[in-house]
């Protein structure tokens, strides 16, 4: 049977036969067990090819879509050596949190190429409106997949050293972002749309598919076999401020160990660890120096302040070089910083000590109280203002600052010169810098 396997003519057969009895209704596990073969010697990128097979043989696109979920249901347990180690994960681990997103990812890219076939002949409104849809929801994979890798899981490994792999796998986010806003902005204008749609939408279909392909079989193996249960656990700790792709992971996995963050570690690899990586991992660093990064981020001295780590003359620069002016009474009511710099409104370290109520004319000073009772008592968590001083536009907003706890602790006046910010249209992006 393996060896008839070999030829893709030999798998869309059975792969369409497969598919065929599933929306006949047979036994999706009984079908599982009889397909194994082929089911295991197919990649993600044939699929489309295959379900091309099935329209022209009259099976409708609509029907093979209602058919996605018993697919991914299918490719489960038809996955390598290395996704059988992921899947062995208890769910909620972060890297099977991955995974289970790709799963609804190589769905979604499925059903774009399926609408797409529905426009081989002309405009159909059907697949145009499923095809924006799918897209639009589809944006979401560089807010919250892709963006959980770049920020969460790809520092773990440019620590030890392997850059190359985060390097062309960001590169590749960036190419199916943009391929999914580009493709959306043709939804802005009607002239041929179908037409347009059908000759552009697979390649983001292809560039997702082969995305999902790279993740699966080089960087989970590469980070199951570099990561550490602490290192997870720092990964755990931080994913859901990112979010998720239409998963909502499981709480079945709890880390032993205390969270590590990527400073934190020793960023050396044996040869060992390097022979268990990925075949291509191993032939983008063979020949090269790996080069960890052994910098250390703390130094004596410096403070912790939870989301890193700063000196007193780094604290102080900060202020003094932020484009607001920033103020802070504690919950006394007493005045206990302000940033230096260049301010708004003049401020000297005579303040220092001074109740707020003195800090403000007699006339307002009913309403200075007035917005402290309502910051105390948790009735409101912020006022602004905004005032016409010499032409220039000035926002002032006051914001209460609360322990983690929930309890006041103070509160914080920010003044900002909006002047400029008000004239602004359009984007200047990064990238336009000169």
């Amino acid at each position: 049977m393996s060896e008839l396997l070999k030829t893709m003519d030999e798998k869309k057969k059975k792969i369409k036969e497969m598919l065929k009895r599933l929306q006949k209704g047979d036994d999706v596990e009984k079908v599982k067990k009889e397909f194994v073969d082929v089911l295991s010697s197919i990649s993600p990128l044939e699929i489309p090819i295959i379900e091309q097979e099935l329209v022209k043989e009259g099976i409708s696109p609509r029907e093979i879509a209602l058919m996605c979920d018993i697919h991914v249901e299918v490719f489960r347990n038809a996955v390598s050596g290395a996704e059988k180690e992921i899947l062995n994960l208890p769910p909620g681990h972060p890297l099977r949190n991955f995974y289970d997103e790709n799963l609804e990812i190589m769905k979604d890219a499925e059903q774009l190429n399926l609408y797409v076939s529905m426009l081989k002949e002309g405009p159909n409104l059907e697949a145009i409106d499923n095809l924006k849809y799918l897209l639009s929801e589809m944006r979401k994979i560089g807010f919250t997949h892709y963006n959980r890798e770049e920020m969460l899981l790809f520092p773990y490994l440019e620590r030890r050293g392997l850059s190359a792999v985060p390097s062309v796998l960001w590169r590749k986010h960036d190419e199916i972002r943009y391929g999914i806003r580009r493709v959306l902005k043709l939804f802005e204008k009607d002239d041929e749309l179908w037409k347009k749609l059908r000759d552009n939408v697979p390649a983001v279909a292809s560039a997702v598919l082969d995305m999902v392909f790279r993740e699966n079989n080089i960087l989970y193996p590469t980070a199951l076999a570099l990561l550490s249960e602490g290192e997870w656990a720092a990964i755990k700790e931080e994913e859901e401020e990112i979010g998720f792709y239409k998963i909502t992971p499981k709480k079945d996995w709890t880390p032993k160990e205390k969270p590590v963050y990527p400073y934190e570690i020793s960023p050396t690899l044996d040869g060992e660890t390097l022979l268990s990586l990925p075949y291509e991992v191993r032939k983008a660093v063979e020949g090269k120096d790996i080069n960890p990064d052994t910098h250390k981020i703390k130094r004596n001295g410096d403070l912790d302040l939870n989301t890193g780590f700063l000196s007193s003359e780094e604290i102080d620069a900060i202020f003094r070089y932020l484009p607001v002016d920033i103020s802070f009474i504690d919950k006394d009511d007493r005045v206990r910083f302000f940033s230096g710099g260049h301010r708004i409104f003049t401020r000297t370290k005579s303040v220092i000590g001074r109740k707020v109520q003195l800090c403000h004319p007699p006339k307002s000073v009913h309403i200075v109280n007035k917005i402290l009772r309502a910051f105390k008592s948790g009735e409101r968590n912020f006022a602004e203002f905004w005032i016409n001083m010499g032409g220039r536009t000035i926002y002032i907003k006051y914001i209460p600052v609360r322990n983690r706890d929930g309890e006041y602790i103070g509160t914080l006046e920010i003044t900002q010169d909006i002047t400029d910010l008000k004239k602004i249209e359009g984007e200047k992006k990064l990238l336009d810098w000169r």
